[in-house]
């Protein structure tokens, strides 16, 4: 396609695909603060919330504050057993959310995992068999890509040829430590999965998404616990590189650096590279400037660009997931991408290099 033909224009924001109580769904599990971006999504493309759940009464309480419309289900069961329920969305301890899935979708339900949407194997495993079994859904909340303008935006730029066959996705994934505000299972490798697993889920997905690939190799990995020796559990730093099935490249790097002075909790850039100009997302912050979040830049034959697209693109993937669930589609992401995702996430935290500095300097 030629760059001068390309439409550079977002398109329209998503619109609610169900009217009230068409759609019904449950939160269980608020671990994570996640859970709230991943409820209004799916709210504002027509889901009627009707249940929350949390081991942890006071939890429940302020998540009414903002969705006051949702009853607090007195166990787990009270809302599996509920056959109105389509769906059960989870931001619980990560290596919980598989064990919800497993029984929200033994009970009929589809089932929403924040990232990372497990943490073994094994546990994918039981997750891919019990969607083999039930026949319901076992969709993950890869935020950084899914709930991003910058990156829906990049996506449709992508798909119209904007910068021509992608050869390489490059993903930063910076975050604050604040370690004060952080739970116990936060720096417990076996309950959070490792950095990788963790965090280097949203980057694996993005570097899949926009390649167009199905499948990839872990080329190399490596972990570290650089500054944190009294957290001995925690991974500061993670890095990966990525061959895919469409002969591109990824490489992607997480991390808990992130300076107390930065105006965001993570400076989030995501670097898209074609065969006929690049993409370069700020999704956060444009460093420097008090411009917010929402930049894409793109560079092509026909110039160079710069977007800011905060409130212009809206988030299709919520729309397009109710309307899956409800007709048994894949449009949203399918099945494989979701579980492919978090293994070669998993498979790169297991096979890295550990880098921690031993007494002396030298690595582990």
């Amino acid at each position: 396609m030629s760059h001068t033909t390309v439409e550079h224009t977002p398109e329209d924001k998503p619109q609610p695909v169900v009217a009230e109580d068409e759609f019904i769904i449950a939160a269980v599990g608020l671990d994570h603060a996640h859970i709230y971006g991943m409820c209004s999504g799916l709210i504002d493309a027509g889901a009627t919330l009707k249940w929350v759940y949390d081991t942890d009464e006071g939890r429940a309480d302020d998540f009414r504050r903002t969705f006051p419309q949702a009853q607090v289900a007195r166990s787990e069961d009270e809302v599996l057993n509920d056959p109105a329920v389509h769906l059960v969305a989870s931001a619980a301890v990560t290596s919980e959310r598989c064990a919800i899935g497993l029984r929200a979708m033994e009970a009929g339900k589809d089932y929403f995992a924040d990232k990372a949407p497990l943490t073994t194997l094994d546990q994918l495993g039981q997750a891919r068999a019990a969607v083999e079994r039930t026949g319901r859904k076992y969709a993950v909340y890869y935020s950084e890509r899914i709930h991003v303008e910058a990156a829906v935006f990049a996506e449709q730029l992508v798909e119209r040829g904007a910068i021509g066959r992608v050869l390489q996705v490059t993903c930063f994934g910076p975050h604050r430590l604040n370690p004060a505000n952080r739970p116990d299972w936060f720096w417990d490798k076996e309950k959070y999965g490792g950095i990788l697993t963790d965090i280097g889920s949203h980057n694996v997905d993005q570097v899949l998404h926009y390649t167009r690939s199905t499948d990839a190799d872990v080329a190399h990995s490596s972990i570290a616990n650089y500054a944190n020796p009294e957290h001995p559990g925690l991974d500061d730093f993670g890095e990966a590189n990525l061959v895919t099935n469409t002969g591109a490249t990824g490489y992607i790097r997480c991390d808990w650096f992130t300076p107390g002075g930065l105006q965001s909790w993570g400076d989030g850039r995501t670097f898209i590279l074609g065969t006929e100009g690049f993409i370069e997302l700020r999704k956060y912050m444009n460093l420097g400037t008090d411009e917010g979040p929402g930049h894409l830049y793109l560079a092509n034959a026909g110039g160079e660009r710069h977007f800011q697209v905060t409130g212009q693109v809206g988030f299709p993937y919520f729309a397009r997931l109710i309307l899956d669930c409800l007709q048994r589609t894949e449009n949203a992401m399918t099945q494989h991408h979701a579980f492919r995702s978090i293994e070669l996430a998993i498979t790169a935290q297991g096979t890295a290099v550990d880098l921690t500095p031993r007494e002396g300097g030298a690595p582990a």
